[in-house]
């Protein structure tokens, strides 16, 4: 079975121009999580979508799934999120294996709840992936030239851009493999995640590319939520 599992368990906003998290300020009509949900919902080969919140927003997202998708509600599940990006996953992980069983053949698409203008090409795309290579990462290629400095003063490297890529979500796996190498690692190892990829990374696990889009933002800054704006024709932020 194939699974959507879309993040929002985060709290914080680097924006500060609201008293809630970014995913749910309002971008056009709705809020920036509802419209990466309905992108995941025009897939139908997801079985289930789930949707990993902070405990303290989970009432606020049923009420967003019921005003804004009532129809679609069977299809949706809601998780608490863990303490980190991937916590919520491995949560989301549990809570699948509760619903459907411990299967090798499940497939997890992992996205960040911030990353509304996702294409149906990019989730097709992670889905043959992750069924043919088991990891796949949504990248871009670099163009600008990428700057290495140790101590954030000097220039220390600079790398070959031909082979540099700027990472996006999704990140798909096969769920069986990607809780194994989890659970195999040590918390040094685990402190040093930045996101799902990087637990098959250390454990030497081959991650397939998928094609992303320049246009496939996550919104963090004031910046990108402005860009966010023009780009759904919806109010500008001052």
């Amino acid at each position: 079975m194939i699974f959507g599992a879309i993040l929002a368990g985060g709290v914080g906003s680097r924006m500060n121009i609201a008293d809630m998290p970014k995913q749910f300020l309002p971008l056009g009509n709705k809020p920036i999580i509802m419209h990466t949900l309905e992108k995941f919902l025009l897939c139908s080969r997801f079985h289930r979508i789930y949707v990993g919140v902070h405990p303290a927003w989970l009432l606020h997202m049923e009420d967003l799934v019921e005003k804004y998708v009532p129809d679609q509600k069977e299809r949706i599940v809601l998780v608490p999120g863990g303490g980190d990006r991937n916590s919520t996953i491995m949560n989301i992980a549990d809570r699948i294996e509760s619903d459907f069983g411990q299967q090798d053949e499940h497939i997890i698409v992992t996205h960040d709840s911030v990353r509304p203008f996702v294409t149906l090409r990019i989730i097709e795309e992670n889905i043959d992936g992750a069924l043919q290579y088991g990891a796949v990462d949504t990248v871009v290629e670099a163009t600008d030239t990428i700057v290495v400095s140790e101590g954030g003063e000097v220039i220390s490297e600079i790398p070959d851009r031909r082979k540099m890529f700027q990472g996006q979500t999704p990140q798909s796996f096969r769920l069986s493999m990607l809780k194994s190498l989890y659970q195999d690692l040590s918390p040094q190892e685990k402190a040093i995640l930045t996101d799902a990829c990087k637990i098959c990374v250390v454990r030497n696990k081959p991650v397939h590319l998928v094609r992303g889009e320049v246009s496939n933002l996550k919104i963090t800054t004031v910046s990108d939520y402005k860009i966010a704006q023009a780009m759904i024709g919806g109010t500008s932020v001052d």
